[in-house]
C-alpha cells in the first residue's frame, strides 16, 4: 500500500495536467499533492518579488512558474480558502504592485488568461477583473492588448445584457475618468511641424477608444459616457483630442491608426484572403473552381467594406446629451483660439466642425467664432469646403445678423468675382445661401441683387446656385428682392405680411400632421378584430341593450314626483288677440313677420352651435389619439407610410401640382437617412453644388464593374448566346467566314501558305491524309 502511494506521488508530481484532473475528481484525496505544488508556486512567487530579473532569466524556472500558475488557477475552485489570495497575487504581478515588476512575455499572457478563467468560474467578479485589465491596456503588447480589449468589451456587454449593471458601470467609468484626468495637467505640444518630442497619454487614448466601442455597440448610452468623451476633447495630447472629436462627429478616420476594432480586423482578413486566392488562381490555372472561390471572397470583401462604411454616421445622441453645452462650446473655442499656431490645419478643422454642430444643435451664440473663421475664408485655402460647411452649420435663427454681415461680405469678395473659376463661384453662392437659410436678415439688398444676376451665367453650377439663392429669398424675405425678381407667389406673400422678423418664434404646431390617418388605421384594425363591427356601433349596441331596461320605472317615478301634468305658461302671450276682422290684419302680419324673424335667428344660432360643436368634435378627434397613446418610433414610421399612401391617392385622383409637390417632399424625406440630419448638418456636396461627373470612389467603381459582369462568364462574349437554343459563342472559323476578302488575302496565314516550300507542303498533305484515316476508323 505504501509502495503504491509513493509511486502515485511520483507519477502525479511530474505530470501537472494529470494531477489537475485527479484533484478535480477527488479534491480531498489529493489535497496533499496539491499543497506540494501550491507551496512550490508560492516559493517561485516570492522569488519574483525579491529578484524578478534573476527569476525571469532562467527559462526553465519561468516555464515551471507559468505551469504552476495555470495549475493553481484551475484547481482554485476546489480549495477556495487556500487560494483566496490568488486573484490579488495575479493582479499584483500584472500591475507591478507589492514589489513586483511588470511581467514580460508569456508569463503576463498566462496570468491574464488565468485571471479571465477565474472570472468565468465566478471566483472573482467583473469589477476585480476590469480593475486589473484596464490599467494594463497601454503597457501590453499587440496580441495581448487585443485579447484584453476583447475581454473587457465582452464582459461589459454580457453584464449589461438583461439589465443595466449600474454598479459595474460606475466603477469602470470612474476608472476611465481617472485614465483621462491623469494627463490633463501636461503641456500642450501640438501636432504642427516636425521635430517635436513624443507625446504622452496612452492611457487616455485607450480610455477614449473603449468609450467609443461601448457606445457604438449600445452598451453605454448615457450622459456620463458622453462626459468622458467631452473631457477627453480638451486633453493636451492631440491624438486623444482627435479621437474624442471623432466620437462626436461620428467618423472613424482618426489621426491614429492603432484602433484594432473588430470591423477593421474583418475587412483586413477578408482582403488578405482575397489576395491569397487571386495569387493561387494566377499560379494554378486549373479551371473554374478557383475562380469561383475568388469571386466568393471578392463579394465577401465588398460586403465587409460596405458594412463598415454604413456604420459611420453623425452621432446625434452624443451631441444632445452634452452637459452644459454652452460651457463646452466656449471651451472648444478657447482651445482653438489659444493653440491656433500649435495645431495643424486638419486638427483645427475638426474642432471647427464639432463646435459648429454644437452651436447649431443647442442654438449657442459664441460670437468670437465668426471673427476667428473669417481669416480662413479664401478660395485657395486647403479644406475650404469643410470650413464653409462648419460656418453654415454654426448659424441659427438666434444668431445676431450684425455678426454675420461681415462674413457674408467676405465670402462674396473672395469667392464671387470674375477672377476665379466657376466652381469657386458656385461654392461661394451656395455657402451664402446656406448661411442665409438659417439667418436671412444678415444679407444686404445691394449684395443680394448682384448675386442673383449670376443666374444668367452659362455655367450650370453657378446658375443653379444663384437660382437657389433667389428661390430662398422668395420664401423667407421677398421684400429684399427687386419687384421683377419676386414672382407672383412671393409678391402675394409680401402683401399678406408673412415675413418673419428677427427673433420671431413661430407658433407651435397644433397636433401632428396626418394623425387622423393613423387613428383611422387603428380603428380599421379594431373593427377587423371585432368581426366587422366598429367601436361606435359596439358602444351604441351596449347602450341600447342596457339603457332602456328601467325606462318605465324611471318615467313613473318622475311623473309621480312631479304630481301629474304640468301647466306651462308662455311669456308674452297675454297681449295676443285672436280675431278674424279686417282691422286686425296689419297687426297679425306684423306678429307673423316678427315670429318668422325670431325663428330664423334661432335657426342661425342652432347652425352656429352645430358648426362649433362639429369643429370641437373634429379637434377632439384629431388630438384624442395623441392624448390616449404614447406614439412609438414604429407608430411614426407607420404614420409616414400612411401619409405617403394618402399623397399617392391624392395625385391619382387629380389633386394637381400641390399634391404632386407634397408627394415629392414625402418621397425625398423617405429617401434621406433622417429628416433631422437634413435640417441640421450639411455636406461638402451641398456647398460644391451641381458639378460635372466626379471621379468615382473605389467602392463605386467596384460596384459599377460588378454590375456590368452580371449574367456572363468572365471574359466571355454574349454574342450568339441569346439567339441559339443552346448557349454558345461563335468560333474563330465562323468569324473568319465574315472576314472581308481583301483582308483575308493579305492575312499571315494565306501569305505563309503561298510562300511554303515543297517539303512543307508535303508534310502538311501527309498530316491531312493521316487525320482523315483516323477519322474514318
Amino acid at each position: 500500500m505504501v509502495k503504491s502511494r509513493s509511486m502515485r506521488g511520483i507519477l502525479v508530481t511530474d505530470n501537472l495536467p494529470q494531477l489537475q484532473n485527479l484533484v478535480k475528481r477527488d479534491p480531498v484525496a489529493y489535497k496533499e499533492e496539491f499543497m506540494i505544488q501550491y507551496n512550490h508556486y508560492l516559493s517561485l512567487l516570492r522569488l519574483q518579488t525579491v529578484a524578478p530579473a534573476a527569476g525571469s532569466s532562467n527559462d526553465k524556472t519561468t516555464d515551471s512558474f507559468e505551469d504552476l500558475i495555470t495549475f493553481v488557477s484551475q484547481c482554485a475552485q476546489c480549495y477556495p480558502k487556500i487560494t483566496e489570495d490568488l486573484p490579488k497575487q495575479l493582479s499584483a504581478m500584472l500591475l507591478g504592485k507589492d514589489g513586483f515588476m511588470m511581467l514580460k512575455g508569456d508569463t503576463r499572457e498566462t496570468a491574464v488568461r488565468n485571471l479571465v478563467m477565474l472570472r468565468n468560474k465566478d471566483v472573482i467578479d467583473s469589477i476585480q477583473l476590469l480593475q486589473t485589465l484596464l490599467p494594463l491596456l497601454p503597457h501590453a503588447g499587440r496580441d495581448l492588448r487585443q485579447t484584453i480589449r476583447r475581454t473587457i468589451l465582452t464582459d461589459l456587454k454580457t453584464s449589461n445584457l438583461k439589465a443595466k449593471n449600474h454598479r459595474l458601470n460606475r466603477v469602470v467609468q470612474g476608472l476611465l475618468f481617472g485614465m483621462i484626468e491623469s494627463g490633463m495637467g501636461a503641456e500642450v505640444i501640438g501636432n504642427k511641424g516636425k521635430g517635436k518630442s513624443k507625446e504622452t497619454g496612452g492611457e487616455a487614448m485607450w480610455a477614449v477608444m473603449m468609450v467609443r466601442e461601448l457606445w457604438r455597440k449600445g452598451v453605454w448610452t448615457d450622459s456620463k459616457t458622453v462626459s468622458i468623451a467631452a473631457l477627453a476633447a480638451f486633453h493636451p495630447n492631440t491624438k486623444v483630442q482627435s479621437a474624442a472629436l471623432h466620437f462626436f462627429l461620428g467618423s472613424d478616420a482618426d489621426a491614429d491608426r492603432e484602433d484594432d476594432s473588430d470591423d477593421e480586423d474583418t475587412v483586413a482578413n477578408a482582403r488578405r484572403d482575397l489576395k491569397g486566392a487571386q495569387h493561387r488562381a494566377g499560379i494554378n490555372k486549373d479551371g473554374r473552381k478557383r475562380q469561383r472561390q475568388v469571386e466568393k471572397l471578392n463579394r465577401a470583401t465588398s460586403k465587409a467594406r460596405k458594412d463598415r462604411a454604413t456604420q459611420v454616421s453623425v452621432n446625434f445622441p452624443a451631441l444632445e446629451l452634452l452637459n452644459d453645452p454652452q460651457t463646452f462650446g466656449e471651451k472648444l473655442y478657447d482651445n482653438l483660439h489659444k493653440h491656433d499656431k500649435q495645431y495643424s490645419l486638419e486638427h483645427k478643422v475638426l474642432i471647427m466642425q464639432l463646435l459648429s454642430r454644437v452651436m447649431g444643435v443647442h442654438k449657442l451664440c459664441i460670437l468670437g467664432f465668426y471673427t476667428y473663421i473669417i481669416k480662413y475664408l479664401t478660395y485657395h485655402q486647403l479644406q475650404v469646403t469643410l470650413i464653409l460647411v462648419a460656418l453654415a452649420q454654426s448659424v441659427h435663427e438666434l444668431t445676431p445678423p450684425d455678426v454675420l454681415t461681415p462674413v457674408i461680405r467676405k465670402l462674396a469678395q473672395e469667392f464671387v468675382h470674375p477672377g476665379v473659376g466657376a466652381e469657386v463661384i458656385a461654392a461661394g453662392i451656395n455657402a451664402i445661401r446656406e448661411v442665409c437659410r438659417r439667418q436671412p436678415w444678415c444679407m444686404e439688398e445691394d449684395l443680394l441683387s448682384d448675386l442673383i444676376e449670376y443666374k444668367k451665367s452659362k455655367d450650370k453650377g453657378v446658375a443653379t446656385a444663384a437660382g437657389g439663392l433667389l428661390q430662398l429669398f422668395r420664401e423667407v424675405n421677398p421684400g429684399m428682392l427687386r419687384k421683377r425678381d419676386r414672382g407672383k407667389t412671393a409678391t402675394m406673400g409680401l402683401i399678406d405680411g408673412q415675413v418673419a422678423a428677427y427673433g420671431y418664434s413661430k407658433v407651435a404646431a397644433e397636433g401632428i400632421e396626418g394623425l387622423e390617418l393613423l387613428d383611422e388605421h387603428f380603428a380599421a384594425m379594431r373593427k377587423e378584430a371585432n368581426g366587422g363591427v366598429s367601436d361606435d356601433e359596439a358602444a351604441f349596441d351596449e347602450e341600447d341593450e342596457g339603457g332602456w331596461d328601467n325606462f318605465e320605472v324611471e318615467s313613473d317615478s318622475d311623473s309621480d314626483s312631479e304630481g301629474g301634468w304640468m301647466d306651462v305658461v308662455s311669456d308674452g302671450d297675454d297681449d295676443i288677440v285672436m280675431s278674424d276682422s279686417d282691422d286686425d290684419e296689419p297687426k297679425a302680419k306684423k306678429r307673423k313677420t316678427k315670429a318668422k324673424d325670431e325663428a330664423e335667428e334661432e335657426d342661425d344660432d342652432a347652425k352656429s352651435v352645430a358648426s362649433t360643436s362639429t369643429t370641437a368634435t373634429e379637434a377632439k378627434k384629431l388630438s384624442l389619439l395623441a392624448q390616449q397613446k404614447i406614439l412609438t418610433p414604429a407608430d411614426f414610421a407607420l404614420l409616414n407610410e400612411l401619409r405617403l399612401k394618402a399623397a399617392q391617392d391624392a395625385v391619382e385622383k387629380g389633386g394637381g401640382s400641390a399634391a404632386k409637390r407634397k408627394l415629392a417632399q414625402l418621397e425625398a424625406a423617405k429617401r434621406s437617412t433622417t429628416a433631422e440630419e437634413q435640417s441640421r448638418f450639411l455636406t461638402e456636396g451641398e456647398i460644391l453644388g451641381v458639378r460635372k461627373r466626379s471621379k468615382m470612389t473605389y467602392e463605386e467603381r467596384m460596384e459599377h464593374i460588378a454590375k456590368g459582369r452580371e449574367g456572363r462568364e468572365k471574359f466571355g462574349s454574349l454574342k450568339g448566346k441569346k439567339n441559339k437554343e443552346k448557349a454558345s459563342s461563335s468560333t474563330n472559323r465562323e468569324k473568319a467566314r465574315n472576314k472581308p476578302l481583301m483582308m483575308a488575302v493579305h492575312s499571315n496565314k494565306v501569305v505563309q501558305k503561298k510562300k511554303a516550300s515543297l517539303r512543307d507542303k508535303q508534310i502538311r498533305l501527309r498530316a491531312s491524309i493521316e487525320k482523315q484515316k483516323k477519322m474514318k476508323h
